[in-house]
């Protein structure tokens, strides 16, 4: 597919150009401040997740996972290694990729890895050495893997082969609850959608999205690069504003269910419970420096 750039989304440019270099790894990789109470960095955050098992939000992040208490008390479970594509497969499981932790003596891209005790540990399942993916998703018994790598959307039934579906330029991708066939990837152009599993998607259509979340059947979610909250109920075709969530550009995004939301911007990670008329803030982001 071929994207026709224009002006207006110089933001949507701007965002995939941020996350590319957040999350480069290496000795130009930012640095966060250390919140005086818990000791945890929070700077890029990646992904957000609430685990089945306990009802607890898990927040990977340019310095590793991080659980939520309920209470907004940050631990940090995970080493301190750069955790992208990162989403909840089932109870104390999840999917990530991303970079190592410095010294580590790992792959510099991760390839697929999976974590089944909450994101203590970790284990490369494919493409360590290979590929880093931006965005991951879990449906239908299926992982859906956009490769940022090598700019293309991967499939793989059991997370060790892989399929190779179509080229694109995208941030995110969503897979549709009812039908493994459908997804939706965010592009410059707006939301691209494919009707036959990845392999194959059209030019994209407005609004812009940065990120999206498919919680049930008939409850998408997309957050525009302002941070504006959207809701569709006809699987993308049309979206009205929900709202907008505090704290500038987005960085990650998770709908729980029709109307509980997870955002995370510039300044921390929100939620939302009434479909995004009120945010609470769950955890917050100190950085020294620009992503």
């Amino acid at each position: 597919m071929t994207f026709r750039f224009r002006p207006a989304l110089a933001t949507v440019a701007a965002l995939f150009a941020a996350t590319l270099t957040a999350c480069g790894g290496g000795s130009g990789t930012p640095t966060a401040e250390k919140s005086p109470s818990s000791g945890v960095a929070v700077s890029h955050i990646h992904g957000l997740g609430i685990d089945p098992a306990d009802g607890r939000l898990y927040v990977a992040t340019h310095e590793g996972v991080i659980a939520v208490e309920d209470d907004g008390s940050p631990k940090r479970v995970s080493d301190t290694a750069d955790y992208m594509g990162f989403t909840v497969k089932g109870p104390g499981t999840f999917l990530g990729s991303g970079h190592p932790a410095e010294g580590s003596g790992d792959h510099a891209n991760r390839g697929l890895i999976e974590s089944t005790d909450a994101g203590k540990t970790w284990k490369t399942l494919s493409l360590g050495g290979e590929v880093d993916f931006h965005a991951l998703e879990y449906a239908h018994n299926t992982v859906y893997g956009y490769d940022s790598t090598n700019g293309m959307l991967r499939v793989s039934k059991d997370g060790k082969t892989w399929d190779k579906r179509a080229e694109l330029a995208a941030l995110d991708i969503t897979v549709s609850p009812k039908d493994a066939d459908l997804v939706l990837a965010t592009t410059q152009n707006g939301v691209a959608r494919s009707t036959d599993g990845g392999k194959s998607f059209d030019d994209g259509a407005e609004p812009v999205l940065a990120f999206l979340s498919w919680a049930k059947p008939n409850t998408l979610y997309g957050i525009d690069p302002a941070g504006g909250l959207h809701r569709s109920t006809d699987s993308g075709a049309t979206w009205k504003k929900a709202g907008t969530v505090p704290g500038g550009g987005p960085q990650a995004l998770t709908a729980v269910d029709a109307d509980r939301v997870l955002a995370a911007t510039q300044d921390g990670v929100y939620e939302t419970r009434d479909g995004g008329k009120t945010f609470t803030k769950r955890l917050p982001v100190t950085q020294t420096a620009d992503h």
